[in-house]
């Protein structure tokens, strides 16, 4: 019988990444996502796993950690908050060069600059547009319950490896801090040396007598050599975008209008939408789980059903513009949101609806 457990969503993280296989967890606390790092230290995994648990000095340090340990084909990741993130995003960089696998796990709070502990969604741009140099992306999943946070942390690490490249949980601070039942996944036992060499032939496990070490780098000091890599990416972003669109359609059969959020305002989305049919209006809720690769075919085959979108978010508008781009104008698509950690109610998103794109 399943063991059905009621925890945080950042709870749900730890819990998860320790059933994972996780090899390595480097972080730094920082509001409102420190709950993972406690929840590890309280479990103390290196006494049952062999997993390493450590508090860095920064974030800084924490993503180069994971660095090192994604190197050497173990399954590493960190956890941060908005701040924390932007700081990592030299790391994030490098990692992508380097064409390294490993998780982060984003709880988002409001901004700019320090700003608020409170949730927000406005790293989208940061995580899913590669915050850092160069034309890099990152897999990106966006949980709306506590049960996907768990179940989004190991897919996270599958998909991490599968492709090569970093897969970002990108969660608010309310699916985070807020508690509901879950079920955990099962344990997988972390890998052997010999299973890394099998599965991770690129990982650099230090020299050998039957072949080189291999040298993990994200620098290419010829032009030529530093398009090829970038070729090799750019093709393996599309095999992403190709294979990896996950959403989610609620109500959609017969919709004439449509709301578009992920995370906590898709839950808000999902009810102003129940709202809107007691009312005799045909809304509908399409929910990207993947932010990168976006689901644009689906929006767009939608566009050419409804009359009129509207995206929630708790920003000033980012996925909107990704939004607008599946649409490719067909039909008017509109924003509504807020910052600075305030939470729409489902009452506020119907009355944006009903004056923005219904009218």
């Amino acid at each position: 019988m399943e063991e059905v457990i009621l925890m945080k969503g950042n709870e749900a993280v730890a819990h998860a990444a320790v059933r994972a296989g996780c090899d390595g967890y480097f972080g730094y606390p920082i509001t409102p996502q420190s709950e993972v790092m406690e929840t590890l230290m309280e479990m103390k995994p290196w006494e049952t796993t062999g997993m390493v648990v450590l508090q860095a000095e920064s974030e800084t340090s924490s993503i180069n950690m994971v660095y090192g340990a994604a190197a050497c084909g173990k399954r590493a990741m960190t956890s941060s908050s908005s701040p924390g993130v932007s700081l990592m995003q030299e790391g994030f960089s490098y990692i992508a060069g380097a064409e390294l696998p490993c998780v982060v796990v984003d709880v988002m709070r409001g901004g700019p600059g320090l700003g608020t502990i409170q949730p927000s969604q406005a790293d989208y741009y940061q995580i899913v547009k590669g915050g850092g140099h160069g034309d890099y992306k990152i897999i990106t999943l966006a949980p709306a319950t506590v049960q996907e946070m768990a179940d989004f942390t190991v897919l996270a690490f599958d998909l991490a490896f599968k492709y090569r490249m970093m897969a970002v949980v990108l969660t608010d601070g309310v699916i985070g801090q807020m508690m509901e039942k879950v079920v955990l996944p099962p344990f997988r036992p972390r890998w052997t040396e010999e299973e890394i060499r099998k599965l991770n032939p690129w990982a650099t496990l230090g020299r050998t007598p039957d072949r080189k070490p291999n040298i993990i780098t994200s620098l290419a000091l010829q032009a030529e050599e530093m398009e090829e890599i970038n070729l090799r990416l750019q093709a393996r972003y599309k095999e992403v975008e190709k294979n990896e669109v996950r959403y989610e359609e609620i109500m959609c059969e017969d919709a004439e209008y449509l709301i578009v959020g992920f995370g906590i305002s898709a839950r808000i989305g999902q009810k102003a939408a129940e709202m809107a049919r007691e009312e005799g209006l045909k809304v509908g809720l399409l929910r990207p789980i993947t932010l990168f690769p976006f689901p644009t075919n689906e929006i767009n085959r939608l566009a050419k059903q409804v009359k009129g979108i509207l995206t929630v978010e708790l920003s000033a508008g980012q996925m909107v513009d990704d939004v607008r781009l599946a649409v490719n104008g067909e039909i008017p698509v509109e924003f509504y949101g807020k910052m600075g950690g305030i939470v729409p109610s489902p009452d506020e998103v119907l009355k944006a609806l009903k004056e923005k794109v219904i009218k």
